[in-house]
């Protein structure tokens, strides 16, 4: 699917105006998308009929599986056993789905149903998505002094082999290379001092949010450049985390917005912050030489049924929380999508915090809440919490460890979190989407069929996310 481009109005500015209903092949796909979801769930009762034992011991199988793979991920004891029995319970659930017959069959309209009917429905919105991102940007003239900040050791080197001093040059843009025991905020202070009207880091995740805190505090604009591992924050801006050269055309005309930044203790994150399991994870030595190795090794003591539980604990939407062995602050809220991972952002401009507590007493409750991640609704999972604020405070009996946009710290309680709007203006490359995937394709939900069906009859879905100053 072609992603829409982030296109400002025709005299740079991102005032808002009224959205007018959808044309007519947004309508036509959304109409498929109705039809194509009716036609699925049919033949899926058709097909399954006369097999609702069989189908109904794959479901069952399956999720003991799920249950046994828990057990072998949390339990070092018994990690053997159970992965043993994951691969059996699986190999049993597949073997119902052969034996009835037609099974198998279902499973495969399922597949190819839903992937057309996302397809048509994504389709379907796609005009709403270019409409509001008209309002979200706007033009901004070239710096004058722009400087860019690289870390060479990050992403496997990307500063180096993708030549990025170089291609900073030839834009006019002065590249400061990162040295082994350099402080990075002196130095992006020492730009300021010197002129700079512009910052831009490229690098990973936790360098980006120390860059883009000196540029918030001194009211100049960020560049974010993508040349870490993961580049959380790219993502969520709408950048290509694939083209790290042409990020660099930022410091040029280009599109500009203005964005929150979460505050932890006074420090500025530009993702997010997560105490209990991960905090203490990426607190390791051995994690940054092997993540994979030391998250396997660590977490059957932080998550298992003889975990010591982290000693902390928050206000919530309903009371005072304790126990969890996850909580996620997060700069606005993220679009979860499971206990361990993060998708996206939808928007960077909400003024809120995004809040997530995640508590797990037992491999059976696993299973619980992927069935209600399924139907879209992990908020019913009794041991998930998940709110929204514009502050927060989480007490302990110790030291808290956390992870800020990946970078491990050790804070004294009270831990306070706050939201600041509208702290940044960032800017981005002409021809990059500026949008999230969780705004370019919202979640299928219930919720999203009725807004399918109102667009197919002409009216706005209302699932979009519309920012500030926006009006539908």
């Amino acid at each position: 699917m072609t992603q829409p481009m982030a296109t400002p109005t025709r005299d740079g500015t991102s005032a808002a105006r009224t959205t007018a209903g959808p044309p007519a092949s947004a309508r036509a796909a959304a109409a498929g998308a109705v039809i194509v979801s009716a036609a699925t769930l049919v033949a899926v009762v058709v097909l399954a009929r006369g097999h609702v034992l069989y189908l109904a011991g794959a479901i069952a199988a399956g999720a003991l599986g799920f249950t046994a793979a828990w057990i072998a991920a949390t339990n070092r004891r018994r990690r053997w056993v159970a992965a043993s029995a994951a691969v059996l319970l699986i190999g049993a659930a597949l073997a119902c789905l052969v034996a009835a017959g037609r099974g198998v069959l279902a499973l495969v309209v399922v597949v190819v149903g839903t992937v057309v009917a996302v397809a048509l429905s994504t389709a379907a919105l796609r005009w709403e998505t270019r409409d509001e991102l008209r309002r979200r940007w706007h033009q901004v003239p070239a710096t004058r002094h722009g400087v860019i900040f690289m870390n060479p050791r990050s992403g496997g080197g990307k500063v180096t082999s993708l030549h990025l001093a170089d291609e900073a040059r030839r834009r006019g843009v002065e590249p400061v290379q990162i040295g082994h025991g350099d402080d990075l905020r002196a130095l992006a202070e020492d730009a300021v001092a010197h002129g700079a009207d512009a910052l831009g880091m490229a690098g990973g995740d936790g360098s980006q949010a120390v860059v883009a805190a000196v540029a918030a505090r001194n009211g100049l604009p960020f560049v974010c450049v993508p040349a870490g591992t993961r580049n959380h924050f790219a993502l969520d801006l709408g950048i290509d985390r694939d083209n790290a050269v042409t990020a660099l055309d930022a410091f040029g005309p280009a599109l500009a917005t203005t964005i929150d930044l979460g505050e932890v203790n006074d420090e500025f994150f530009v993702n997010n912050v997560s105490l209990g399991v991960y905090g203490r994870i990426v607190a390791s030595d051995e994690y940054r030489d092997a993540k994979r190795r030391t998250v396997a090794k660590m977490l059957p003591d932080l998550m298992g049924p003889g975990a010591t539980p982290f000693a902390f604990e928050l206000d919530g939407p309903d009371g005072t929380i304790s126990g969890s062995q996850v909580v996620e602050v997060s700069n606005n809220p993220y679009t979860l999508s499971s206990v361990s991972g993060f998708g996206s952002r939808a928007r960077l401009d909400t003024g809120r915090l995004g809040v997530a507590a995640v508590a797990v007493d037992h491999a059976v409750d696993v299973d619980r809440l992927m069935a209600l991640e399924a139907v879209g609704r992990p908020d019913q999972f009794a041991g998930w919490q998940q709110w929204t604020a514009t502050e927060l405070e989480v007490r302990g009996s110790g030291p808290v460890a956390a992870a800020v946009d990946g970078e491990a710290r050790l804070y004294q309680p009270p831990v306070h979190f706050t939201i600041r709007p509208a702290a940044l203006t960032v800017r981005i490359a002409p021809g990059q989407r500026g949008a999230s995937p969780a705004f370019l394709e919202p979640p299928m939900r219930v919720s999203s069929l009725v807004g399918i069906v109102r667009v197919a009859f002409g009216r706005p879905s209302g699932m979009v996310p519309v920012g500030p100053g926006s009006t539908r």
